[in-house]
């Protein structure tokens, strides 16, 4: 895998001859006529003015005559390196040519020969100055086992195998021990110098396995676990499912693995705890309303709090909602957010800037993938959409991040159709984007579902990738050392282009081939090159030019913000006096809504005393009736009385007169007739 530089085994000035060599020059032929046949004009033009100011110094000789135009081209291209000193230019010579693949092994031939007849008496160990930063140059120590080993040169690797010495780029450290299988959208945390890998997927397989590597020793071993019988409180035996998507982060001297797709996956959000000292697995039990089951979700350790982001459930359904669990309670919480929150994806990059904004960026939905950006304010719980500046990286999903310092490193992923291959960083203070390194081909860091964790290597950070899929399934381990320049480069204001740069570019001939070792592509990085390789003494005298400047500057500008302040001071107290008075007026408003509660509650009780009594009239006019009624019925049973003793009476008075007055009785003369 050609991603990094290789180191040639040699120390400078031996390097810078070897190169010097490869491109043509020797003592007596400085010229461009063997460096044009190897690369266009103004690439060898460059070429020949950093090697006359490695070997020489600086241009001293008296301007050629006009009618020269390539000697013309050639003093001005060395004038314009000022008072560079010899090692910068061999470093910047040697790091033009190393853009070239493979150069080292071309010149191998002619390593000896050139070293044996070329020397030069202007290599100093004088300092370098880079972004504004001192470094010390580059020397050659030799090491416990005598091996030749160049420190100080951010370029250079180191020949023993124990150490990590290139910058900013990425290289295969020396593995030992059985790796473990091959896999991507597995998890990776960092715990003393420790890298856990956890699960994953292999040809469509979700695995459950456990491996270590020692960052020491870069050494592999597999972890041997098992499930604990007697889990302590809130802890139940766990039962390791295979999975992928999952996230696994440190936490105390633990590992938590949190959600991540399963064969037979649960209706929640599962999380796993492994002892590193018993080396056990089991359930933590958690409270409150725990999120549907997920993978390629986003968890990230905030403090004590878990923010949790994202993801794809089940039933392959995007989701973008935001919950929090509490390490301390074991509680989740779902949040509300206000904003508009990211489209739902899985399968990105969150991280935490100043422990309190949640940064989101990229992932993936079913149709295509995102390289949006999105910002979380987690005291206030809104969502922002920043526009960030600098190099935009290309649409990711699958990609891993880690954040150092200010800066976040984002690695991998791809579009369903090709990897990403360029390590780009964001500087979370100013939002700007940055590209790092790139690299070259199907290499695992241009997969998706690579894991990336931070780690220290004799004191310095290191990022550590491992595994990931881009058609084929990887199991490599590959390490990338950011330079003071990489973490701080999103912040540099960008230097203006010398007129002695602008000149070696202004000499073009439109009739000569391309070289197809060193295209275009490569001559914006030596534009780079040069630009933040500005003479030291240029930037000097310039600052020294401004300095007086610059201080009337904040001197006025330090009045203006006392006068701000100022002004805020009397506007603070004048909004205290108005929160004065918005409390007293909130006081006796208060104090007014008692009274008329208690007024309320008075009026409710005499109410409430109103509806028994009506209640009680209308049971006694119920009864009422019901006796009027009764009443009525013995008034009509009282008049069918009298009328049938007044009829019966009648009909008494009438047999007794008719006798006396010799009428005959009725019923006498009904027998009678019978």
């Amino acid at each position: 895998m050609a991603m990094a530089r290789s180191s040639s085994g040699l120390a400078y000035p031996e390097r810078f001859y070897a190169a010097a060599s490869y491109a043509g020059f020797d003592r007596s032929h400085n010229s461009t006529t063997a460096v044009s046949s190897k690369f266009q004009n103004d690439t060898a033009l460059l070429l020949y003015a950093l090697y006359q100011q490695a070997t020489i110094g600086p241009c001293n000789v008296p301007k050629p005559s006009s009618w020269k135009a390539v000697e013309q081209s050639k003093w001005k291209s060395w004038q314009g390196l000022g008072n560079m000193v010899s090692t910068e230019a061999m470093r910047l010579f040697v790091k033009i040519l190393e853009m070239i693949p493979s150069w080292y092994s071309r010149a191998s031939n002619t390593i000896s020969e050139s070293v044996a007849d070329t020397r030069v008496n202007h290599y100093s160990d004088e300092p370098v100055i880079e972004n504004g930063n001192s470094l010390p140059a580059t020397k050659t120590i030799s090491n416990e086992n005598g091996t030749l080993v160049e420190t100080q040169d951010k370029d250079v690797v180191s020949e023993d195998v124990g150490t990590v010495a290139v910058y900013d780029q990425w290289i295969a450290p020396p593995i030992t021990g059985q790796p473990p299988k091959a896999r991507y959208e597995h998890g990776a945390a960092i715990v003393q110098d420790k890298m856990y890998i956890y699960g994953g997927n292999h040809n469509g397989r979700y695995l459950n396995d456990l491996h270590v590597l020692e960052l020491r020793s870069w050494a592999w071993s597999k972890v041997n676990f098992k499930a604990e019988n007697e889990p302590q409180e809130g802890q139940s035996p766990a039962k390791l499912t295979p999975c992928a998507g999952h996230s696994l982060i440190p936490w105390e001297n633990k590992l938590l693995s949190i959600a991540g797709h399963t064969k037979d996956p649960s209706e929640t959000i599962q999380v796993k705890v492994f002892d590193l000292q018993s080396c056990t697995w089991s359930n933590l039990k958690t409270y409150g309303k725990a999120p549907v089951s997920r993978g390629g979700q986003s968890v990230t350790l905030v403090g004590t709090s878990l923010v949790f982001f994202g993801g794809q459930d089940a039933k392959r359904s995007l989701l973008n909602d935001l919950h929090i669990l509490d390490l301390e309670t074991m509680t989740w919480d779902e949040i509300d957010a206000i904003g508009v929150p990211p489209s739902p994806r899985s399968d990105h990059a969150a991280a935490v800037h100043a422990e309190r904004y949640l940064l989101i960026f990229g992932g993936g939905s079913h149709a295509t993938c995102f390289n949006d950006l999105h910002v979380l304010d987690l005291q206030t719980m809104e969502w922002t959409r920043p526009t960030p500046q600098g190099e935009i990286p290309t649409p990711r999903a699958g990609h891993a991040g880690v954040t150092v310092g200010e800066s976040w490193f984002i690695v991998g992923g791809g579009d369903n159709k090709t990897g990403a291959s360029e390590t780009v960083v964001l500087n979370m203070s100013t939002l700007c984007w940055s590209v790092v390194t790139s690299v070259q081909g199907r290499v695992p860091l241009a997969s998706e579902g690579l894991s990336l964790v931070l780690s220290s290597y004799n004191g310095e950070d290191i990022l550590v990738s491992f595994g990931g899929y881009n058609g084929h399934y990887s199991n490599e381990v590959n390490v990338l050392k950011p330079s003071h320049k990489s973490t701080l480069q999103s912040k540099i204001v960008e230097t203006p282009v010398p007129d002695s740069v602008s000149a070696v570019h202004n000499v073009t001939n439109p009739t000569r081939d391309v070289d197809s070792e060193f295209e275009g592509g490569h001559e914006g990085k030596i534009r780079e090159i040069v630009m933040d390789n500005i003479d030291q003494e240029s930037r000097k005298s310039r600052g020294e030019g401004t300095r007086e400047h610059l201080l009337a500057a904040l001197k006025a500008e330090r009045e203006e913000l006392l006068s701000s302040l100022s002004k805020e001071k009397l506007q603070t107290l004048h909004l205290k006096q108005e929160l004065t008075d918005a409390e007293t007026r909130n006081t006796d408003l208060y104090k007014e809504l008692q009274s008329v509660r208690g007024q309320l509650a008075a009026e409710q009780s005499r109410c409430f005393k109103l509806e028994v009594d009506v209640a009680e009239l209308r049971q006694k006019l119920q009864t009422m009736e019901a006796l009027q009624k009764e009443r009525e019925l013995l008034q009509r049973q009282k008049a069918a009385s009298e009328h049938a003793l007044n009829a019966n009476h009648r009909q008494g008075s009438g047999g007794v007169w008719g006798w006396l007055a010799g009428t005959p009785d009725t019923d006498s003369q009904k027998e009678d007739e019978a």
